[in-house]
């Protein structure tokens, strides 16, 4: 089997030098770069086929996220993931998008698992779905540090095993919470995707979605009746017949629903 090319891309040498030691431990890749700059690293993209760029974020010069954002718009772009030391809160947007991720520093374990996500990526042949996803990322930073006007998401990338999906926004009837994922509920199935709740609501379109519980979004127009479920407890049940309980912080706003 030919391996597949990865190309490294960090400002420091003691980082290049792990991450290609990480690399050898798995065959079934093989490091054809090992760059410091974004400079040096377009150049190397040009000379070889590359299918994976694990990409520094923080580089003098030109910083990783400015160059991702070029190499999504590519007809057939790489794979890309961000080798970065960004805190938790930064990275739950890159969570709600599904771009893969490595916090420094990373265990052997980490990076296998990473590597294989990106494996089933690659043979799925769906980095352009990937790169979609990267693209609506960018739209939301540009806005954000434009001062304009955040795009409303309108699909996701979810990664599961096996497979990369782009759902539909449209398709969601309520989000709930399980720590470090979210149970998308859509017609006839669940998916889970690896966000947390507070990340999706601050992307899903206000006047579509609302917080009606600390583990719950709902979609307005999906409500059918507010119920009382006991003493001082109530619940929403949607069109669908499904029931999602209501908190007493957000019971005003739920019952604004009804007019």
């Amino acid at each position: 089997m030919t391996p597949w090319n990865a190309l490294i891309v960090d400002d420091e040498a003691l980082a290049r030098s792990n991450l290609q030691l990480a690399l050898e431990a798995h065959p079934g890749w093989a490091c054809v770069g090992s760059c410091h700059n974004t400079v040096a690293a377009r150049v190397a993209l040009q000379q070889q086929a590359v299918d994976l760029i694990l990409l520094d974020i923080k580089m003098p010069g030109q910083n990783g996220l400015a160059w991702a954002a070029e190499l999504c718009a590519l007809p057939q772009p790489p794979l890309v993931v961000f080798v970065t030391a960004y805190d938790q809160h930064a990275l739950s947007a890159f969570d709600v998008y599904a771009l893969d991720y490595l916090l420094k520093p990373f265990d052997g374990a980490r990076f296998a698992s990473m590597l294989k996500r990106a494996e089933e990526v690659l043979n799925l042949k769906q980095t352009a779905a990937c790169a979609s996803a990267m693209g609506a990322y960018f739209a939301e930073r540009q806005a954000l540090e434009a001062g304009q006007p955040v795009p409303p998401l309108r699909s996701l990338t979810v990664r599961s095993v096996g497979v990369v999906e782009r759902i539909s926004v449209a398709d969601i009837e309520w989000v709930g919470g399980a720590g470090n994922y979210v149970r998308l509920q859509l017609p006839q199935r669940v998916v889970l995707h690896r966000a947390t709740l507070a990340g999706m609501e601050e992307r899903l379109p206000p006047a579509e979605f609302l917080r009606v519980h600390r583990t719950a979004l709902v979609r307005r127009n999906a409500v059918a009746a507010l119920k009382a479920s006991g003493p001082g407890a109530y619940s929403l049940q949607l069109k669908s017949g499904a029931e999602v309980p209501v908190s007493d912080r957000h019971l005003d706003a739920v019952r604004a629903l009804f007019g």
